[in-house]
């Protein structure tokens, strides 16, 4: 068995600097772009630094996942689709690099030009590339693409589309966005919507394929076989047209990447014991310490990393949706959270060994910072303060428990944040003035057994209450389009957030997304603090403004108390047969798309 734990490659502090040293570029043009100063690699730069330009091709990996999926397009907002397939299909004008926090590097475009204050960004096209049909990519599928994802795709695509004033082609290999808004992100988030071959859609509806059309893209891999819920297999296109551009070269070394799918998590890792998958996650500690340790891993068949980031720990708990009555009362949520006994259950899950998530950006200096807010921080929450709840401004910290199981302190505070909301326990049930019992339900998807042991352990904690909390465990389809609807009432809940939080927090938070079908504010957030907050952080013009306006967003999101927080995962625990490799220098972001399966290769 082997266990490799790398030593941290720069510090938090660090990474900000990148992310807001130096000022905008002007309108010469680039090899690359970064949301602030310059991007790190130079024009001439061989390769991304975390990847081995001379890493071999060939082999596989194979990993299990826990669900199904009836779609293999990734574009639209119909169906059940993988969340993978659109890192691994989706190839675009430039690709971001894990090693600084939002910069971007040519690879659908060889060159890119913005206006002086960023107001337009033109593209240029590489002449190399091409689909994986051998047709080149033109200025044609660029417009296409946008336009209809804009306008058709999933709801993700759909904000940026919104801030275009215009599209259009200035030369043979050139493409300009001119936009409506000053929005500093928009020049780079145009560098990152996939382009698809505008003749595959001309007599097939793009917003009714699933598993029928297989979307024709640009992508080193494409799809070579499947079966509905059982298994994707992608193949390494021999022919694919980048391999040897710079953010591309010793990436996608791998001749096959699999996915299997397991009803729940029990079978998925019998496969990986069995050798069947040849590669998993680990993101309990017990876990990894007591089950790791089967025939594969003593022969040295199965190593075993453990391997550090500098990323936020982003949001993982169980949200309330606001958007229902019984949970519009932010004492109800407050009193939900007290009622949580995170350290029996941590104790229970983990063996304690996994620190709790204290914020939204955690774990990195975009996170909000004890006690009261000051300088910018409460310039910028000023003039919200009549509407923020109590914590915003003054500061807020998660309720801890007495570390027993009858957690008496957080129950005490729970009934009396209860009783305060116009709830009180009448003969042993939690009633309101009408005498309606509190009674909800948390829905789950099935396979979820952690956050299953998790939520059976809260829900015999609200008994003491007098609450009613039912479980309903449901498969992926019906998951999703509960979800989609905002049909539920608590649900497990997962944010993953970067060091370069951007547009996509209004998709995440915004007032104008919060019922908007498909989208992902689940917690129904209609605040305008947090809009302003975002619309602070996106025309931020220095580093202390940027950073203030991230740590306030998150205190109105901790203050709101739309999460039960749980533990985070600082590190990533990754197990995987011997023949699997990767270079030892770990990017900033660490284990994080765009690293599995990109830069790892095999060799016997």
């Amino acid at each position: 068995m082997s266990i490799v734990f790398f030593s941290r490659l720069r510090v938090a502090a660090a990474s900000v600097a990148l992310i807001c040293a130096g000022q905008f570029a002007g309108a010469e043009p680039q090899h690359g772009i970064a949301m602030y100063g310059e991007p790190a690699l130079p024009p001439d730069f061989v390769s991304l630094p975390y990847a081995n330009a001379d890493a071999p091709k060939g082999g596989r990996i194979v990993t299990a996942n826990v669900g199904s999926f009836d779609s293999l397009n990734p574009f639209i907002q119909k169906g059940s689709v993988h969340w993978q397939l659109r890192f691994f299909m989706g190839e675009s004008l430039m690709g971001r690099t894990l090693d600084e926090p939002f910069t971007l590097y040519g690879v659908l475009a060889s060159g890119i030009e913005t206006g002086p204050n960023r107001e337009w960004v033109e593209f240029t096209l590489n002449p190399e590339a091409r689909f994986s049909d051998g047709s080149p990519v033109t200025v044609e599928d660029v417009l296409w693409s946008f336009e209809t994802l804009g306008t058709e795709g999933h709801g993700r695509y759909r904000g940026f589309w919104t801030k275009v004033e215009s599209l259009e082609q200035t030369g043979p290999d050139k493409v300009r966005f001119t936009f409506n808004v000053a929005d500093q992100e928009l020049a780079l988030l145009a560098g990152l919507r996939p382009i698809l071959k505008k003749a595959q859609w001309d007599d097939v509806p793009f917003t009714e394929s699933g598993l029928d059309v297989i979307p024709i893209t640009s992508a080193p891999y494409v799809i070579d076989d499947f079966e509905a819920g059982r298994f994707i297999s992608f193949k390494r296109n021999p022919d694919y047209w980048g391999a040897d551009i710079p953010f591309r070269r010793g990436t996608m070394n791998l001749d096959e990447i699999r996915l299997e799918f397991f009803g729940d998590e029990t079978p998925a890792f019998e496969a990986f014991t069995a050798g069947i998958v040849n590669m998993t996650r680990e993101f309990n500690v017990a876990r990894w310490e007591s089950r790791y340790d089967f025939p594969r891993v003593q022969s040295g068949e199965v190593l075993k990393s453990v391997l550090p980031h500098g990323r936020p720990t982003g949001m993982t708990g169980f949200v309330m949706n606001t958007r229902r009555d019984l949970f519009a009362d932010w004492r109800v949520r407050d009193a939900l959270l007290h009622a949580f006994n995170f350290d029996q259950i941590n104790d229970t899950v983990t063996g304690r060994a996994q620190p709790r998530i204290k914020s939204y950006w955690s774990n990195s200096p975009l996170g909000m910072q004890d006690g009261p807010a000051t300088g910018r921080v409460a310039e910028l929450l000023a003039p919200f303060a009549d509407e923020l709840l109590p914590g915003a401004i003054d500061g807020y910290a998660l309720p801890e428990s007495d570390g027993t199981s009858r957690n008496r302190p957080g129950i005490r505070v729970a009934i009396d944040q209860f009783e305060a909301a116009g709830w009180t326990i009448q003969d042993g049930v939690m009633k309101n003035a009408e005498g309606a019992p509190f009674a909800f339900e948390i829905l789950l998807k099935q396979g979820s057994a952690e956050q299953g042991a998790m939520v059976d352990m809260y829900v015999e904690a609200l008994t003491t209450l007098g609450i009613d909390a039912t479980v309903e465990v449901i498969d992926n389809a019906q998951y999703k389009e509960r979800t989609d609807n905002y049909d539920f009432d608590m649900t497990y809940y997962r944010r993953g957030l970067s060091l370069s939080p951007g547009n996509e927090q209004y998709f995440y938070y915004g007032s104008q997304n919060a019922d908007t079908p498909g989208g992902r504010n689940l917690m129904g957030v209609k605040s305008p603090a947090a809009d302003a907050m975002i619309d602070a952080m996106l025309s931020s013009p220095t580093q202390d403004d940027f950073l203030a306006a991230v740590r306030a967003l998150d205190r109105v999101l901790m203050s709101g108390r739309y999460v039960i927080p749980i533990y985070s995962w600082n590190v990533s625990r990754v197990a995987y047969a011997k023949e699997l490799h990767f270079p030892e220098r770990m990017p900033l972001f660490g284990d994080w798309p765009g690293w599995e399966p990109d830069v790892w290769w095999w060799e016997e």
